[in-house]
């Protein structure tokens, strides 16, 4: 069983901030990159945010500048900080590793 959970979904105003969390097992926070996905209503999976073991970020164009994501070792999480939220970024947001996927989170953007 992949052990990707993630938290801190939740809905948000335009403009504000939200942080989600992925905890992870330690060999797969160790040694794999994770990312950040998220599906869009009527649209597909799509990659968001990812780093890699010694801290490589990438990032979409569109959240680029606004999502950030960083990595506890003391927590064996991965976060993303997510500021400025536009209602765009409302989606279920996924945490993914070589070894699999989480269960998802929603996060909801509306005034």
């Amino acid at each position: 069983q992949v052990q990707l959970v993630e938290s801190g979904g939740g809905l948000a105003q335009p403009g504000e901030s939200l942080r989600l969390s992925c905890t992870t097992s330690v060999l797969i926070f160790r040694y794999e990159t994770i990312s950040w996905y998220r599906q869009r209503p009527g649209k597909e999976r799509e990659p968001v945010a990812s780093i890699d073991v010694i801290g490589t970020r990438n990032y979409t164009d569109s959240v680029n500048g606004r999502f950030f994501i960083d990595r506890d070792s003391a927590r064996n999480q991965v976060n993303l900080l997510m500021t400025n939220l536009k209602p765009e970024d409302t989606a279920v947001y996924y945490c993914k590793a070589w070894s699999g996927w989480g269960q998802g989170t929603q996060v909801t953007v509306s005034s």
